[in-house]
């Protein structure tokens, strides 16, 4: 039996066991004493050997198959931590520490100890392998991840960086001339880092049809193609004869008109610089550029030839909308202007209720300001000291409120009503690139049929033995052939346009809303605070009345 147990430490350890063990020993221990610094040295080597220790014999029992040691119980009370596997384990899964380290989180209780898996633990060692190794795959997913984020939002950032901008700033109108004559100048002042304009910073005077005539030059060239082109602020006939009629001085209180407009040209012009397409063309280059007078535009007025002849084919396009149905193959098309349509309505009727709430705020403002007056005569006639100046300081509170209600009125103007108005005419201009692809199918649609009958009658003749006549047929079959082709490709380059642009159309929707109802909100909140300190410097007042 001696010489068995001697034969399987012989098949376990690579190295002589003579010249490292007594041959009497059945078992030999794995160190000696730690404080022989030879011993201690044969004991590492004793360990390496047992790691590089080939698989022991089947034969071999189960008793044996465990190193036996004085602290094996203690030590066998400390579990396997299957996480930390790389830190508790070697490659062969035998557990491994060092009596001045922490195994799993735990000081040692004892000398080193080595443990040969029996085959549940290969089982359990071979399931935490598995467990580490996908550890280890989604710790580099991670960090790949990581790293991955990390350069983009460094690439974002550097883009940022090397963003251009642009910003355009419309000023205060003015009047140039008398009576019908008279028109009215916005200066146009534009700063920018575009590297296609001349200079950085420069300014022009620009008349009201100058805008139109840029509107209806970007149409031209772009809606076609499926570009949406902000709409110009539209024309008032009544307001502008009553400036051209009234003297300069009179023109004053028509202030609130041309704010309105300025800031309403302000913004057709910087939704035109947004534009990567619109910002480069040459006609708004020239428009914000160029220090000259403009050639005046000519077909901008209602009476003018163009004008008439603007209104028949709007009118011919209405008609082509109500009595064509194009069958959509792509569901994309037909839920945006579903989604379009249904935006247009409710943007509409939110529009018809903050149009409301203006007019009763300034009802409010003008009823304020009335109760003040009044207030302060009523305060001017009363022979009680105390309660007349109760009275006056009320009126000069309800002066404030007058103010505080009239500002309002212009932010919900400004913040709301006019977001709102635009946002109708953009929805507008988007319908009108939607229509641009209807008209797009429909030449498509009709170059596909006249091929068909230009291929019938090709047909016919070639039957007839006509073959005078069938090289002329060849050729316009030819021709339109081509046209189809044309008409295919137009067809799928204005759809993936109008893909972009309304991606692009629902970002900046999405932002100025933020962009207004945060400011919107804002200003209801500072109105209310400002209202409550009125109202508590007024109290003593009221207290103080004997």
């Amino acid at each position: 039996m001696a010489n068995n147990s001697h034969n399987t430490s012989e098949d376990i350890f690579s190295t002589d066991p003579i010249d490292r063990f007594p041959t009497h020993s059945t078992h030999p221990p794995l160190f000696d004493n730690e404080d022989d610094d030879t011993d201690s040295d044969h004991n590492e080597d004793l360990f390496v050997s047992t790691l590089e220790s080939p698989p022991m014999d089947t034969k071999t029992t189960a008793k044996n198959n465990t190193i036996e040691d004085p602290m094996n119980d203690l030590m066998a009370s400390h579990e396997i931590d299957l996480d930390d596997e790389e830190d508790s384990y070697g490659k062969n899964g035998l557990n491994v520490s060092s009596a001045g380290e922490a195994v799993n989180g735990r000081q040692p209780v004892g000398p080193l100890k080595a443990t040969l898996p029996s085959e549940s633990s290969k089982a359990i060692l071979s399931t935490s392998s598995s467990v580490t190794s996908g550890a280890n795959e989604t710790l580099k997913t991670n960090v790949n991840s990581r790293t991955e984020d990390q350069l983009n939002a460094n690439a974002a950032n550097k883009s940022a960086s090397n963003e251009k901008h642009i910003t355009i700033t419309v000023g205060e109108p003015q009047r140039i001339g008398d009576g019908m004559s008279a028109y009215v100048v916005y200066k146009v002042e534009t700063k920018t880092d575009y590297p296609y304009f001349r200079r950085s910073h420069f300014s022009v005077n620009r008349r009201f049809s100058d805008f139109l005539g840029l509107h209806d030059k970007l149409s031209e060239k772009h809606l076609h193609l499926g570009r949406i082109i902000p709409p110009t602020p539209e024309k008032s006939a009544v307001g502008m004869a009553k400036v051209k009629m009234s003297s300069k001085e009179e023109s004053l209180s028509s202030a609130q008109f041309f704010e309105k407009r300025r800031a309403a040209l302000e913004r057709y012009l910087n939704r035109n610089a947004s534009h990567p397409t619109l910002c480069a063309d040459p006609d708004f280059r020239e428009f914000v550029e160029l220090d000259t007078d403009l050639p005046k535009a000519t077909n901008t007025s209602a009476l003018s030839g163009a004008g008439v002849k603007r209104l028949l084919s709007r009118m011919g396009d209405t008609v082509n909308k109500i009595t064509f149905r194009m069958d959509e193959s792509d569901p994309w098309f037909e839920e945006k202007q579903n989604q379009i349509e249904s935006l247009d309505q409710q943007l509409k009727k939110l529009y018809t209720s903050v149009e409301a709430l203006i007019h009763h705020r300034r009802e409010l403002t003008q009823t304020t300001g009335a109760f003040a007056k009044s207030a302060a005569m009523l305060g001017n006639c009363e022979e009680h000291t105390s309660l007349s100046c109760a009275l006056s300081q009320l009126a000069e509170t309800e002066e404030k409120m007058e103010q505080l209600y009239s500002k309002q009125v212009d932010n919900d103007f400004f913040y709301l009503a006019e977001l709102l108005k635009d946002y109708i005419a953009l929805i507008g201009a988007v319908k009108e690139a939607f229509h641009q692809r209807v008209k797009v199918f429909q030449m498509w649609q009709h170059s596909q049929q006249m091929l068909t009958k230009k291929r019938e009658a090709k047909a016919k003749l070639e039957l007839a033995l006509k073959t005078d006549k069938i090289s002329q047929a060849n050729e316009e079959v030819i021709e339109w052939e081509s046209k189809v082709s044309r008409g295919q490709e137009e067809f799928e380059s204005v759809s993936k346009t109008i893909r972009l642009e309304v991606e692009r159309f629902e970002l900046l929707r999405i932002r100025d809303f933020k962009t207004n109802i945060i400011k919107y909100m804002e200003s209801l909140l500072e109105s209310q605070q400002q209202l409550i300190k009125y109202w508590e410097a007024f109290l003593p007042e009221a207290k103080a009345i004997a």
